[in-house]
């Protein structure tokens, strides 16, 4: 090798040992799956507030979660970390993001032991966002939807009791606005309109405590339509079958041979 060949070589080698002694170009290691996903939970536990004020770390914690699905996607970790960015957005009220993530979550793992879980979340996600009765009922319907599958694919899962309780709850939520909407239409004497309300009830969302009421003002309704026999017939149905509503005795005053 020439002098020159050889100075050049050993340039060569010194510059390589300057970039590797230096930090500039050097590659952090990321920690493992596991160590992040550990980081990341203990970030969460510390949600806990004094005088209302909250001391979890959400952001970091998601941001953890998230290294662990860019770096180690085919994880076990990186579905746990799936689910837990979905709960952080759930504890902070971000209603959307967290539905956002337990949709996909349930889509993209459909045979994980999580799914019922996700499917009540999602319910739950609706449920926070739902108005009153007299508002529009859009996001109750969903949740309703959503506890339907639940129920139907799952039903000997653990979350399935809590979620025929919330059913139940927001079935009621449902019946409850069909009879304001038909209190709307009776007040402006659509007598029709109202007395098609008041039988979605008692077709749609029977058992659930609203019976008797949705009878009783299908017969006033009636009445107003001068449908007396079909009046009289619901208003013995009250009579027979609900005799300790809260209607009964009113029921029965419309009944002259009841008096």
């Amino acid at each position: 090798m020439s002098r020159s060949a050889l100075l050049t070589a050993l340039a060569f080698v010194a510059l390589l040992a300057g970039c590797a002694s230096s930090g500039v170009d050097e590659i952090s290691e990321v920690p493992s799956a596991d160590r992040l996903y550990e980081q990341g939970v203990a970030m969460l536990e510390h949600d806990r507030s004094i005088l209302g004020v909250n001391f979890a770390n959400y952001q970091d914690a998601i941001d953890q979660f998230q290294d662990i699905i860019d770096n180690y996607p085919y994880s076990e970790y990186a579905v746990l970390a799936e689910l837990r960015i979905a709960d952080a957005h759930f504890a902070q009220s971000r209603w959307e993001e967290a539905l956002g993530y337990y949709r996909d979550f349930a889509q993209l793992h459909p045979d994980h032991e999580k799914v019922p879980y996700t499917m009540l979340r999602t319910a739950l996600c609706h449920e926070r966002q739902s108005e009153k009765s007299v508002r529009d009922q859009t996001q109750t319907r969903e949740a309703v939807a959503a506890l339907d599958q639940l129920i139907l694919r799952y039903p000997n899962a653990p979350e399935t009791a809590e979620a025929e309780e919330l059913w139940k709850k927001l079935r009621r939520k449902l019946a409850k606005q069909a009879l304001i909407v038909g209190d709307f239409y009776f007040d402006r004497e659509e007598y029709q309109s109202a007395a098609n309300r008041y039988q979605s009830v008692i077709d749609e969302f029977p058992g659930l405590g609203l019976d008797a009421e949705a009878l009783y003002k299908l017969g006033i309704a009636y009445r107003r339509m001068n449908r007396d026999d079909d009046a009289q017939q619901l208003f013995e149905v009250i009579l027979d079958n609900y005799p300790a509503s809260n209607v009964a005795e009113q029921a029965r005053d419309q009944i002259p041979s009841a008096q």
